[in-house]
């Protein structure tokens, strides 16, 4: 269930909740740190008061009065509303009280319990305890003689209530403080949340997840392998398709992209911050057509995206269209002449020639079947035979004896020779052969083929004019024809299959004509490494 509160408001919660939960805890801290160091220097002020009473030679020599409340009252009285304690009891061995500051007490007992360790030890020491005047933090001083006697002791006294006031009267001021802290981290809370939200395009967490999670299909999903890099040329992102293609991991990201790929000429669409379009390069040892893309933010390049494809897919694409184009041809020729000769039987018929029709009938028939009686006696393989039907009706057409090689044997080829790739092969070499004999009085195109061995052989020969010697060394390049612009990128084609199959082509020729030969492996070399 997605969330109701903003992002904003997240962090102005959380922010505002820590700052409170760090403050009240450091003024806890504080707090209790601060009671304990006040609560010992009120101890050790009033035990330091407490040893100089009892030090003082007045307060020792009045012992020796009949009554020396007299001389101690006046004395202790004095120094009690200087350092502003609550109370300075002098009292005897027996703990009777000699000076108290409410007179009407003095002569009785001190209240609390706590003078044996002075008394009777003769100890300095701080205690807590309930007088007469409530719980109050003592400092307890023996009264010690010219002669080592114990004769008295001194209490002088702060009351708890009195420390506490002075505690709340600091906690007040830091509570004070503690708002002021609060209060900046709300202000700064405000100015961080929206700086967050510029920062993500005000989306929403939710937001932002969704995306990213459409983003990972979509990538996933394309088959383009795509690319992206910084405006330091480090890689940020890498698809699915592009490791696959490239042979790449996960590793490659965060690394600059000259050192994983160093020809994507990413780095100049950075510089430049301009686009390039349907490039075709190599990477890693495949022909891909790459599009590189500028980002900018703010008019500032700050990354490229380059999207690439495997050239292969390509060339699938375009074998499969020239093979749907060569059916289509291959159809529309058989068509062409079996209706100009229906319109020539029907015309016997009409006419009443019945004999000639008979005759016209026989004749086909038996061309018909001469013509295929090779082709399916020695060639097995059913795409082949459809191939070879189709260039016999556009060799009728085109008045071109074509002819099957009696000595041809070929089985069932194997499953790595696909009917579009000996479409592309065949079909563009047969087009090639009857082209170059358009232009012959007796135009001859022949059919080989042969599996015997380890590979499978395909020949096709014709009777034209051979191909001129200056022109044999460009023929199998892209865009090089012999005949009009435009042409060229048959062979080209074969030239790639054939070598997608780990084959070679060949060809002999002189002025009596052109033979291509092409070599097929029956077993490719990672099945031979399977096998073996």
């Amino acid at each position: 269930m997605a969330s109701k509160f903003s992002l904003q408001t997240k962090i102005m919660t959380m922010l505002i909740t820590l700052l409170f939960i760090v403050t009240f805890s450091l003024t806890a801290i504080n707090s209790y740190i601060e009671y304990n160091q006040i609560k010992d220097h009120m101890g050790q002020r009033a035990l330091d008061v407490a040893t100089s009473i009892s030090l003082m030679p007045e307060v020792i020599k009045a012992f020796d009065d009949q009554n020396p409340t007299e001389t101690i009252q006046p004395i202790v009285e004095d120094i009690r509303k200087r350092i502003g304690s609550e109370f300075i009891v002098v009292g005897d061995a027996e703990s009777t009280r000699i000076a108290h500051p409410e007179t009407h007490k003095i002569g009785k007992k001190m209240v609390g319990g706590d003078n044996d360790k002075a008394l009777v030890h003769g100890e300095y020491y701080k205690s807590e305890a309930v007088g007469s005047l409530g719980p109050s933090l003592r400092g307890k001083a023996p009264i010690i003689n010219q002669d080592g006697q114990i004769i008295g002791i001194v209490s002088v006294g702060f009351m708890i209530e009195d420390i506490k006031g002075k505690i709340f009267d600091r906690l007040n001021d830091l509570f004070l403080f503690s708002l002021l802290v609060l209060l900046i981290g709300a202000i700064g809370g405000i100015f961080l949340a929206r700086s967050i939200r510029k920062d993500i395009l005000g989306l929403e967490p939710r937001e932002i997840v969704s995306l990213y999670r459409d983003r990972k299909a979509v990538l996933r999903s394309v088959k383009e392998g795509i690319i992206a890099v910084d405006q330091n040329g480090m890689i940020t992102l890498l698809n699915h398709s592009a490791r696959k293609m490239l042979g790449l991991d996960e590793r490659a990201k965060y690394k600059h992209i000259e050192e994983v790929l160093p020809n994507t000429k990413m780095q100049e669409v950075l510089r430049s911050g301009e686009p390039h379009i349907d490039e075709e390069i190599i990477l890693r040892d495949r022909h891909v057509i790459v599009n590189r893309i500028p980002l900018h933010d703010n008019g500032e390049t700050v990354g490229v995206v380059a999207s690439f494809r495997d050239k292969t897919e390509m060339q699938q694409m375009i074998n499969a269209l020239s093979e749907v184009k060569s059916y289509s041809e291959d159809l529309r020729a058989q068509t062409h002449e079996f209706t100009n000769k229906l319109y020539v039987l029907s015309g016997l018929l009409q006419l009443g020639h019945y004999q000639e029709a008979i005759d016209l009938i026989q004749e086909e028939s038996y061309f018909y079947q001469q013509q295929t009686k090779s082709l399916f006696e020695h060639i097995k393989d059913e795409p082949v035979q459809a191939i070879l039907l189709g260039k016999l009706g556009k060799a009728s057409e085109k008045k071109i004896e074509f002819t099957v090689d009696e000595n041809s044997q070929l089985d069932q080829l194997p499953e790595h020779l696909t009917t579009s790739k000996l479409t592309t092969i065949l079909g563009n070499l047969f087009d090639n052969a009857m082209d170059a004999v358009q232009a012959q009085e007796d135009r001859q195109v022949t059919f080989f083929a042969t599996d015997l061995g380890k590979d499978i052989i395909f020949e096709v020969s014709d009777n034209g004019p051979g191909i001129p010697e200056d022109k044999q060394t460009d023929i199998f390049s892209r865009g090089f024809s012999t005949k009009e612009k435009n042409r060229g990128f048959g062979l080209p084609i074969v030239e790639e299959v054939v070598a997608d199959l780990q084959g070679t082509i060949s060809f002999d020729t002189d002025s009596h004509g052109t033979v291509f030969t092409v070599y097929l492996p029956k077993i490719l070399s990672d099945q031979q490494s399977e096998v073996g």
